[in-house]
C-alpha cells in the first residue's frame, strides 16, 4: 500500500493581500515564497508562504480577494492549521504575539501544550513544540532562525461524517491511527513536519467558504508515477478525482472525500525554484507561460504588495 508522507499545503481565502502578507511574513516570519496568481480566476493572487525554499509541509497559500464574504468555520472543511516550532520557543512565541497584538489562548492535547489564536481574517492556528522536522533556515524581521516556525504540525478536519474521513485517512491516504482521547480522534505519517492529522468528533456548525477558512488540504505524492497511481486508486474505491492538473509548481489532482472536506495530491516536484532564483522567491509576480502575454494587464490589475519588516521589528 502507498502511504502519503503527509500535508503538502494548506490553501485559504482572505480579504486582502497585503494584511495577510504582513501576517504570515511580518508577524509569524514565514518566507513568502511565491507571488502569483490564481490559475482558475487569474485577477486573484495566489500567495505561498513557506519556509526558506517553500518545501512541501511547510507551504500555506492564500487567494486573497477584498470583495469575498465573510465565511464561517465548519463541517467539510480544515478547522484548525497547526505549526511545528522547536522546543523551548513557545514563551518567544508568546511574546511576540502580545508585541503585535494577536490574542491567544493555551490548551492541553495528547499531551501536547497548544498557543491558539487567529490571522487577520478569522483563520485558526496553533502552535505546538515538536523535535520533529528540520530547522527553518529562514529569518525575517523580529523572528530569527532558532525560534522560526518549521513547518506545519498538522490540521484538524471538521468533518460531516467523521467515520468516513478516518477511513479516507486510513485505507486510502494510509495514515496510521493512533489513538482517541475526548473528542478527536488522531493519525498520523511518517514525515517529519505535516504529519498529525486530529478529526473532530463533537458535532459542528455546517461551514461556509469564504474569507477566514480552508479552501483545501493537500497531501504529497512523492513524483508524478505515484501520483497517477493515487489517480487510478481513487477512481478504482468511486471518488471521482479531477484529471491531473498542472499547477506549475506541482501537479495536483482534487476530490471530495466522504466527510465533505476539499483534499488535493500533489506531487513534491518541482517545487518554488522553478522559475526564479532561490534567492529571489517571492519577490516578483510570476505567471505561468500561458499567461506572460498578459503581464502588463495582471501588473496593472493587481495591487502592488511585498513582503515587509513589520515597524514593531523596525530598530
Amino acid at each position: 500500500m502507498q502511504k502519503t508522507s503527509g500535508i503538502h499545503h494548506i490553501t485559504a481565502m482572505v480579504n486582502d493581500a497585503q494584511r495577510n502578507i504582513d501576517f504570515y511574513a511580518g508577524v509569524l516570519g514565514l518566507r513568502l515564497v511565491k507571488k502569483t496568481i490564481n490559475f482558475d480566476r487569474p485577477e486573484v493572487y495566489h500567495l505561498y508562504f513557506g519556509n526558506e525554499s517553500g518545501d512541501p509541509g511547510t507551504a500555506i497559500t492564500f487567494f486573497p480577494w477584498a470583495n469575498q464574504l465573510k465565511g464561517r468555520i465548519g463541517t467539510g472543511q480544515v478547522g484548525v492549521t497547526s505549526y511545528v516550532i522547536s522546543p523551548g520557543s513557545l514563551s518567544f512565541w508568546k511574546d511576540r504575539l502580545k508585541q503585535f497584538g494577536v490574542r491567544f489562548i493555551q490548551n492541553e492535547r495528547y499531551g501536547e501544550h497548544y498557543l491558539q489564536f487567529q490571522d487577520p481574517d478569522g483563520l485558526e492556528l496553533e502552535l505546538v513544540e515538536r523535535h520533529d522536522g528540520p530547522v527553518n533556515t529562514w529569518s525575517f524581521g523580529g523572528v530569527t532562525s532558532d525560534v522560526a516556525i518549521k513547518g506545519f504540525g498538522g490540521a484538524t478536519l471538521i468533518s460531516a461524517q467523521p467515520h468516513k474521513t478516518a477511513e479516507v485517512l486510513e485505507e486510502i491516504l494510509g495514515l496510521e491511527n493512533i489513538g482517541q482521547e475526548e473528542s478527536f480522534l488522531r493519525f498520523k505519517s511518517a514525515s517529519g513536519i505535516g504529519n498529525t492529522i486530529d478529526i473532530k468528533l463533537t458535532p459542528s456548525v455546517r461551514g461556509l467558504m469564504g474569507a477566514g477558512t480552508v479552501h483545501h488540504i493537500a497531501w504529497r505524492a512523492k513524483d508524478e508515477e505515484e501520483h497517477k497511481r493515487w489517480r487510478a486508486l481513487l477512481v478504482e474505491k468511486g471518488y471521482y478525482p479531477t484529471e491531473i492538473l498542472d499547477r506549475n509548481y506541482f501537479k495536483a489532482l482534487y476530490f471530495h472525500e466522504g466527510g465533505g472536506i476539499l483534499f488535493e495530491i500533489a506531487t513534491d516536484s518541482p517545487g518554488f525554484a522553478v522559475d526564479e532564483p532561490m534567492d529571489a522567491l517571492g519577490e516578483k509576480l510570476m505567471l505561468p507561460s500561458w499567461l506572460e502575454p498578459r503581464r502588463e494587464e495582471f501588473e496593472g490589475m493587481l495591487p502592488k504588495v511585498e513582503a515587509r519588516i513589520l515597524e514593531g521589528d523596525r530598530e
